[in-house]
């Protein structure tokens, strides 16, 4: 049978991992789930795992909070054993977090096929840690599953054309499969008072922000001075450095579950967000998005005006929340749905 070790830890990456380990399971390849323990608030891990029926991880190696360097080489220290006495055919790394980068040098270190979803973005921004992270990760990986032709575009520019797969975008198949069970189980839009397209929803996690105070300053006084209902689930990091809030419009509340972030997503009149995955959820589900960063590795929700470059501008922010939606229904750009199906096809294939 085939054995692959797939490395988690971060909140996106259990969204992102949902489907494959599904896929993987319906066609008999035995997955060994190692979670970092990167993302370790129960509001940011534990909840992701019972919504998303993901099975409990192997272990968590509760590395928790640090520097990157300390992060990364305590996930290292801990892997490193891990992988020896599990053997893999191949180890399996999601996205662009530090637990990505340490799975994928790990892996090679120590010989092991490696498998980067979500390969091939760049964002072209080398102040953020995370472009490092994609950048290794790929330039390691012998398998590459691309959701983008963009993504696989990009990789030949770097001379990467072996193990290169498009497949499509697996957090495109985890918002079909849990948004309708969303919209039965979570009652978010109750609980808060809301109603459909009468309130903006914002999210701000990124250094860019949380780290410049003047940037996330900037970013609160144009959510509280907008005019409209802003629901604000608000990550930890950005908790410890949000200035105080007192205007009546904007409602801090804590991270929420995948189901009642996917409704809000899905009922919100415009999203305002420096989160990758958000942007893409914004994208799915044919809403307004501002993305409060002065770049994007997801230059496809740029098209047709659907995600809007605003950085931490306060007069940017204002002026394009008063620009009126674009008609019709974003491009079908992340693939059929069935991305993850593809991944575990491949790796059965190639690896029986």
């Amino acid at each position: 049978m085939v054995k692959i070790l797939s490395v988690v830890g971060a909140r996106p990456q259990f969204i992102k991992a949902a489907p494959v380990s599904r896929a993987l399971r319906e066609v008999g390849i035995e997955e060994v789930l190692v979670h970092t323990g990167q993302h370790y608030d129960a509001n940011m891990s534990d909840i992701f795992f019972s919504e998303l029926d993901i099975p409990p991880p192997y272990v968590n190696l509760n590395v928790g909070s640090g520097s990157h360097a300390q992060q990364t080489a305590r996930m290292m220290l801990e892997l490193e054993p891990i992988m020896l006495e599990q053997a893999p055919h191949a180890v399996l790394v999601y996205g662009d977090t530090n637990s990505t980068l340490a799975g994928a040098l790990v892996a090679a270190k120590l010989g092991f096929k490696l498998a980067h979803v979500e390969a091939g973005l760049r964002s072209f921004n080398r102040t953020m840690p995370e472009e490092y992270n994609r950048i290794l990760a790929d330039h390691s990986a012998d398998l590459l599953f691309c959701p983008t032709q963009n993504a696989v575009d990009l990789l030949a520019r770097e001379g990467i054309m072996r193990g290169v797969y498009l497949v499509g975008d697996t957090m495109f198949d985890a918002a079909l499969q849990f948004s309708e069970l969303a919209q039965q189980r979570s009652t978010i839009l109750q609980d808060l008072g809301l109603t459909a397209k009468n309130y903006l929803l914002a999210t701000v996690h990124r250094p860019y922000n949380t780290d410049v105070p003047e940037n996330l300053a900037s970013i609160v006084r144009a959510l509280s001075d907008c005019g409209e209902k802003v629901i604000f689930p608000v990550h930890p990091r950005t908790r410890q450095r949000i200035p105080a809030v007192h205007a009546p419009n904007l409602q801090l509340i804590e991270p929420l579950g995948y189901l009642d972030m996917l409704l809000l997503e899905q009922n919100a009149r415009c999203i305002l967000t420096d989160s990758g995955g958000v942007q893409k959820e914004a994208y799915f589900f044919g809403v307004p998005c501002l993305t409060l960063r002065p770049e994007t590795e997801w230059t496809e929700t740029l098209e047709n005006g659907w995600n809007v470059l605003v950085g931490a501008d306060y007069e940017r922010i204002l002026a394009q929340l008063r620009v009126s939606a674009p008609s019709g229904a974003p491009p079908p750009t992340f693939g059929d749905g069935r991305a993850s199906q593809r991944i575990a096809q491949v790796l059965l294939d190639l690896l029986a």
